[in-house]
């Protein structure tokens, strides 16, 4: 229940998870969580004080994740027990066999890619990938992806397209990897490419958010006919960070947290806005509190969405993405209403 990474507003919740494995092996008797009202304590630890620290703990997830702030939100997306698109490919990717390289520089491991079955459903998969282990995230630049990662990922895009095979990509990236070498080698064009390319393939394409979704580095593989967030993930043009060190030329936890309000980047206002097309549920208490059923969750809106999608034509799917996407930020102006001439007043 408990481990060893805990969210500042989760502090009360740490306690409770405290007293209740201390409930359980007997050590001491359960003492009242700070913030926490009719707790009931006991001498003796015993199956109703368990019972009741249970109630207390699931009653104080309900009230600190019923409504997130965008800031917090925003932390949850980066738990370091969060699952990522390995995670997500090992619980529900049958058969799944991986493919390497872009044949024109080398891999990256900060994108996965490979075939495999999501329930009935034969498909592609592509994600960022930012690793577990300090020397993994290293090498998975924290899942910031280099322009090779995006050309294997259109690559693959493209062989799955000549097999009629749905794609599915989950995005988790604060952007694109911003270095010199990176730079060198095309990482806009390669982006840009992407965006061109995945508007016209002729498959269905499922678009997921599943923890971070910043900038460009989000774009590059997120181009499909359905585009979907996480409850607790984000999408925006930039991290707070980068626009708190833009807009007050410092990034703390006061200027990240207005920079996050201003930013509009939960799935709840990003559906609001028609950025995206649905918010797909997390367990209570977020994804990382229990990986398998957000698993459950994420696969089963997958098969929904690939049932009705591959139900659909190539040219309605190209025009359908084709509308979805130019309408983006379009908006109506209301009608200026000139004043009455002089003429029209008499009359």
């Amino acid at each position: 229940m408990g481990t060893f990474y805990t969210l500042d507003f989760e502090k009360p919740l740490a306690e409770i998870e405290k007293q209740i494995r201390d409930a359980e092996s007997g050590n001491s008797a359960p003492a009242a969580p700070a913030g926490v009202e009719g707790f009931d304590a006991s001498a003796n630890p015993n199956a109703a004080d368990l019972a009741d620290l249970h109630k207390q703990h699931t009653k104080l997830l309900e009230e600190l994740y019923t409504d997130l702030n965008p800031w917090d939100t925003v932390r949850v997306s980066r738990h370091p027990n969060r699952p990522q698109s390995r995670d997500y490919i090992e619980h529900f990717v049958r058969d799944f066999g991986e493919l390497h390289g872009d044949r024109r520089y080398g891999d990256d491991p900060a994108i996965i890619c490979g075939f495999g079955r999501i329930g009935t459903h034969k498909c592609l998969v592509v994600g960022h990938h930012k690793g577990r282990t300090t020397q993994e995230r290293i090498q998975c630049h924290f899942g910031c992806a280099h322009p090779e990662g995006y050309r294997k990922a259109l690559l693959k895009m493209k062989l799955a397209e000549k097999f009629g095979t749905p794609i599915v990509t989950f995005v988790d990236t604060p952007g694109a990897y911003p270095g010199l070498e990176a730079e060198r080698r095309g990482q806009a064009e390669a982006i840009a490419v992407n965006l061109r390319e995945m508007a016209r393939i002729k498959v269905p394409i499922l678009s997921i958010v599943i923890g971070e979704g910043g900038s460009g580095g989000a774009l590059g593989i997120a181009v499909a006919d359905k585009v979907a967030m996480l409850r607790n993930s984000w999408y925006s043009v930039i991290s707070p960070e980068g626009c708190a060190a833009i807009l007050w030329k410092q990034a703390n936890e006061q200027t990240n947290r207005s920079a996050a309000e201003a930013l509009n980047l939960t799935a709840r206002d990003n559906l609001k806005l028609g950025i995206i097309d649905a918010v797909v549920e997390e367990p209570l208490g977020g994804a990382h509190r229990d990986p398998d059923a957000a698993s459950d969750m994420l696969r089963d809106w997958i098969v929904q969405e690939l049932d009705i999608l591959k139900t659909k034509t190539p040219d309605e799917l190209l025009e359908g993405r084709y509308d979805r996407f130019r309408n983006l930020g379009a908006f109506n102006e209301a009608p200026v209403e000139t004043p009455a001439t002089a003429s029209e007043d008499a009359s």
